[in-house]
C-alpha cells in the first residue's frame, strides 16, 4: 500500500469514528454541531499525555476517551434543556468556546500548536475505526438502541410507554462524546501534530453532513455517508475544480430526494439476507 492510499485509509478510519459519534446522539434525537470541540479534548488530552506526561499510547488514548465522555455526560444536561435549533446553537457555542480556550491558552501551546511524540500505525487505527464500528452496530442492536430510535420517532409515545426520555439521551450524549474524543486522539497520534484552527465549525457541520446524508435509521449510515464524503472526492481529484460542483449538487439532489438519508431501515431489511431468502424461496415455490 502506498503512502498517499495509506494516508486516505487512515482519514477514512478517523473520520468515521468521528462520524459514529455524532450518530449516537443523532439516533436519539439529538443533533450535535459541536462535535469539533470533543474531538479537540480527545486530541489535546492525548497531546499533552504524550508530550508532557510522556504516556504510552495505551494510556494516552483511552483517556482522552474517558475526559470527552466525562465533559458530554457534564454539557448534557444544560444542552438538553434546550430543542429544535436551540440545541444545535448550544452545541455550536460549545464547540466554538473549546476551539477558542485552545488557541489562547499558552498550556495546549495557544496558536502555535503541539507535537505529539507517539506515533499509531494504520493498523492501530483501522482496528480502533472496526472495533467502535462493531460497539455501535451491537449497541443500536440492544434495548438502549430500540429505545433511543422509539425516542427518535415519537418522543410523546415513548414518554407514554414509560421511558426515561433524559437518561436515555444523556447516556446517548455522553457515549457520542467519548467516541468523538477517540478519533481526536488517534488523529493527534496518527499525524503527530495539532492545532487548535484545525477543529473549526466547519469540521463538526462537514462531519454531521456524513450522518445525515448516510442516515440515521441504521448503524450502517455513517459507514455509508463517510465512504461516500471521504473516498469519492478522492476519486473524482481528476476532474479539477469541477468535482466540487459536481459534489455539490449530488449532495443537494439526495438531500431533496431522500431527507430520511440514503440507508434506512426499511431499505436494510429489505436487504437482509433472511428477506431476500424468503423472497427467493417464495419465487421458486410459485414457480
Amino acid at each position: 500500500m502506498s503512502g498517499y492510499t495509506a494516508g486516505i485509509f487512515a482519514i477514512f478510519c478517523i473520520n468515521l469514528i468521528f462520524a459514529y459519534g455524532i450518530f449516537v446522539p443523532a439516533a436519539s434525537g439529538q443533533i450535535n454541531l459541536g462535535g469539533a470541540g470533543f474531538q479537540a479534548i480527545g486530541a489535546y488530552g492525548a497531546g499533552w499525555l504524550s508530550s508532557v506526561g510522556a504516556q504510552p499510547m495505551w494510556v494516552t488514548i483511552p483517556a482522552a476517551t474517558l475526559a470527552a465522555g466525562l465533559v458530554g455526560f457534564l454539557i448534557a444536561f444544560p444542552v438538553l434543556r434546550t430543542r429544535g435549533v436551540y440545541m444545535v446553537l448550544a452545541t455550536f457555542a460549545f464547540g466554538e468556546a473549546i476551539a477558542g480556550l485552545l488557541l489562547w491558552t499558552q498550556f495546549f501551546g495557544g496558536a502555535i500548536g503541539m507535537v505529539v511524540p507517539a506515533h499509531i500505525e494504520l493498523l492501530g487505527i483501522a482496528a480502533c475505526a472496526l472495533a467502535v464500528t462493531l460497539f455501535v452496530f451491537y449497541l443500536m442492536a440492544t434495548r438502549f438502541g430500540m429505545v433511543a430510535r422509539a425516542i427518535n420517532d415519537d418522543e410523546a409515545v415513548a414518554v407514554l410507554m414509560g421511558v426515561n426520555v433524559r437518561a436515555v439521551r444523556v447516556a446517548a450524549f455522553t457515549i457520542g462524546g467519548a467516541l468523538v474524543g477517540l478519533s481526536g486522539a488517534v488523529y493527534a497520534h496518527n499525524f503527530s501534530f495539532i492545532e487548535a484552527q484545525y477543529f473549526n465549525s466547519f469540521l463538526s457541520m462537514y462531519v454531521l453532513l456524513y450522518v445525515l446524508f448516510g442516515g440515521v435509521q441504521t448503524a450502517w449510515g455513517p459507514l455509508v455517508g463517510t465512504s461516500i464524503f471521504t473516498l469519492l472526492p478522492e476519486f473524482m481529484r481528476m476532474g479539477g475544480s469541477w468535482r466540487y460542483v459536481v459534489f455539490g449538487v449530488v449532495i443537494v439532489l439526495m438531500m431533496a430526494l431522500r431527507p430520511q438519508g440514503l440507508i434506512t431501515r426499511a431499505l436494510v431489511e429489505k436487504l437482509s439476507p433472511r428477506r431476500l431468502l424468503a423472497r427467493q424461496l417464495s419465487i421458486e415455490s410459485s414457480a
